[in-house]
């Protein structure tokens, strides 16, 4: 049979498109220069080189002269004067490792071949003199760097091989340094890890009865091999399951044994079964942490190794949520007993300083309307911090990042950055000069050399240009900034164009959605943004933007999504995007779709189920789509413990009956982050209220099974279909 010539013309107008659009990274790759440069400080301390490059097959040596800033340059190293093999040597400043920012502890794990299995695992970490050890299962809580491998590869700080660990069904006990340590046997009732105090005189055990653990299934349909499909089953705790309750005990060289008592760490937040835990130098006292289930009860709590005897020394209370996996950064201050914390105890993300022997805060080190983001560096014997915070400016974007520093007791706050964007810190081997680089969505990066005592400029380094990338037909993203749901928020946000972009049409809008309160997703450093790009080629207007719920915006605007994750941020959104609209009347609001993945996914159909007067299309990929169908940790963070009516609420299967619109659902049958069973539920919640949308499993693949080029196809395709005329 025979196609009608319009349809066929236009079905081949069509594949024109997105071969075009396809075509777009291609067309765009290596044309953005002196946008990248990593600094390789020289012996002295004074000078460094790096390498930029200056055009599509061209690049430079540079060398610096920190002091003056005084600059050579040149086509090789050796024409600076630098042998390249000396040079490449020298570059290698001493490895100074970041403390973590859950623990504050220092770690020089690196961990090669993890492959899978099912063994009890060991944790390893460093307090810079001692090596600590003990069991943990495979797929445990992150909280102790657990990964799901058996082939580790131990490192010193200063990057020394001490062991390499292989874990297999015929090893029952590991060696390591020389002591033995072995595994706790899995027919075992208990479960049992293990903490040494430094001076060898005591060892803190964590013993809890073994709580089954949920199990899903996932069918590899059409395995690689074999034509029948495999059966995959999978350890996954989900919110609402029972979780282990540790009872620590003290047990002495002599045999004396201490149960800790558990009134002040009753029921904790923990699927491994330990805590977090750092000895006190002189071994008479050890720290842990108590996060309550449902994450409103925070504890830092001292045991004595003598008598088990426990007191607090820090305790965070919040009626809706404490971010522990963000906001719980500490550093230990042992030989003044003191202790630096963070806290969103006034609202905002800041730094306090305990005493650790009475437990009370000393003084509040960092104020203000704006959040700390992330601790670089402690200097204990000047008693300074070095961090990086944002919303510093109000003329500026509340997200960028500027690094900042003060002293321990609240004084002599300095910004030390003062470009218009979101920065990147260096800092030389000395931490007398530090680099910076900044950019913004819609600015290429630029280079900085700046000196640490103040801040002040040294020099710039480099400016990217990005002249060949807009030659290439690339656009400029567009920033816009509008008032939220309550008028007085601002709200920040981005648009992209397409390149053929016509002001005298108008263009369906599309955004991508992802508003997981762990973070916030507007790009905030300068990039090529394909995804965005490549759809904006099809003729959209691409949108993406951060409402209310998301993170880095105090508290306030953070607790919007406490056990309300269906919200999404969509009041925000739907008013960002239509004060868009006011001054650009190319945007046609009768036409907007929407799309994501993952928690995206669940939002990108929540559009359709409660904004279906605005949303007209989604396409929803590897979608939570029920907060109860999804992992623990990252569910109860914001849906609280117990499980309770407020997952019904939040549940696209309950809702399914509300779909108004045009659906694509799409799950990669393969998913072990997301249940897919998710996503299945959710259709079969379709199917039974008769609901018409699309569905498409994508075989052989995992999460974010939409960013295949089969899943990405089919999403341009969809969004064409339903929003172009």
């Amino acid at each position: 049979m025979k196609l009608p010539l319009l349809l066929l013309l236009s079905t081949t107008a069509l594949a024109a498109d997105f071969d075009h659009a396809l075509s777009l990274p291609k067309r765009t790759e290596n044309l953005v220069f002196r946008d990248r440069l990593k600094p390789n400080w020289l012996p002295d301390g004074k000078s460094f080189w790096y390498r930029v490059q200056t055009g599509p097959k061209t690049h430079e040596f540079v060398l610096i002269q920190a002091e003056t800033g005084t600059r050579t340059s040149a086509p090789t190293l050796k024409a600076l004067g630098l042998p390249e093999q000396e040079a490449l040597k020298s570059s290698t400043a001493k490895i100074e490792l970041r403390r973590t920012t859950r623990t504050g502890e220092e770690s020089g794990l690196k961990f090669i071949n993890q492959l899978d299995t099912d063994l009890d695992l060991f944790w390893i970490s460093q307090d810079g003199k001692h090596i600590r050890y003990g069991g943990i299962r495979a797929g445990a809580e992150r909280e102790q760097h657990t990964f799901d491998g058996h082939v580790w590869l131990i490192t010193s700080r200063t990057g020394e091989h001490l062991a390499i660990i292989e874990a297999g069904p015929q090893i029952q006990t590991l060696i390591i340094d020389g002591k033995g340590l072995t595994p706790a046997k899995k027919e075992s009732q208990k479960t049992e890890t293990r903490d040494h105090a430094p001076d060898g005189t005591c060892v803190v055990t964590f013993q809890s009865d073994k709580v089954p653990k949920r199990q899903i299934t996932i069918v590899d349909s059409t395995p690689t091999g074999q034509l029948q499909p495999k059966l995959k089953v999978l350890d996954y705790v989900k919110p609402g399951d029972p979780l282990p309750k540790p009872q620590i005990v003290i047990t002495h060289k002599d045999g004396r044994t201490l149960r800790v008592p558990q009134d002040l760490y009753p029921n904790p937040f923990t699927e491994s079964g330990r805590l977090p835990l750092t000895w006190a130098p002189d071994s008479h006292e050890f720290y842990f942490d108590y996060n309550q289930r449902g994450h409103q009860l925070y504890r830092i709590l001292a045991a004595d190794a003598k008598t088990g005897t426990v007191r607090t020394i820090v305790e965070e209370t919040s009626k809706t949520f404490i971010d522990y996996t963000h906001k719980t950064w500490r550093h230990w201050l042992h030989a003044t007993h003191e202790l630096l914390w963070m806290s969103e105890r006034d609202g905002w993300c800041h730094l306090y300083l305990h005493d650790t022997q009475t437990g009370q805060v000393k003084n509040q080190i960092t104020h203000g309307a704006w959040p700390v983001r992330e601790v670089l560096h402690v200097d204990d014997s000047k008693r300074q911090l070095w961090f990086l915070a944002s919303g510093l400016r109000k003329e500026e974007d509340p997200y960028h990042l500027h690094l900042c520093r003060i002293n321990f007791d609240g004084t002599g706050f300095q910004q030390l950055t003062q470009g218009d964007g979101n920065h990147h810190i260096e800092f030389s081997p000395s931490r007398a000069f530090f680099t910076a680089s900044y950019s913004r969505a819609d600015l290429p990066p630029v280079h900085e050399l700046r000196r640490s005592h103040d801040g002040s400029l040294v020099c710039t380094l480099e400016k990217a240009d990005a002249t060949q990338l807009l030659a290439a037909g690339w656009t400029m993203p567009e920033r816009f900034v509008a008032k939220g749901r309550d008028g007085q928020t601002d709200i920040h946000g981005i648009l992209i164009k397409p390149s053929h972009f016509d002001p005298t049409k108008k263009h369906p809008v599309v955004e991508d959605i992802y508003a997981g309160p762990h973070s916030a997703f507007a790009p905030k450093d300068f990039g090529r943004l394909l995804n965005h790009h490549i759809l904006a080629e099809l003729g959209f207007i691409i949108v993406k933007l951060d409402g209310m719920g998301t993170n880095h915006r105090g508290k306030a605007f953070h607790d919007v999504c406490w056990k309300n994750l269906k919200d999404a941020g969509f009041p925000d959104r739907k008013l960002w995007i239509k004060a868009a609209a006011q001054t650009r009347p190319w945007m046609d609001l009768t036409r907007v779709g929407i799309y994501g993945g993952s928690a995206g996914g669940q939002n990108a159909m929540r559009a359709l189920l409660d904004h279906h007067d605005f949303y007209k299309v989604a396409v929803a990929d590897c979608g939570c789509h029920d907060n109860r169908m999804d992992k623990i940790w990252w569910n109860e963070q914001w849906m609280g413990w117990p499980v309770d009516e407020s997952y019904a609420r939040s549940s696209n299967k309950d809702d399914a009956h509300k779909l108004q619109g045009n659906l694509l659902l799409i799950v990669g049958e393969l998913d072990t982050n997301v249940d897919p069973a998710s996503t299945t539920q959710v259709v079969g919640a379709l199917q039974k209220a008769g609901k018409t949308f699309d569905f498409m499993p994508i075989i052989g693949t995992g999460h974010g099974a939409a960013e295949t080029p089969y899943g990405s196809r089919l999403r341009m395709e969809f969004l064409v279909r339903h929003l172009k005329p």
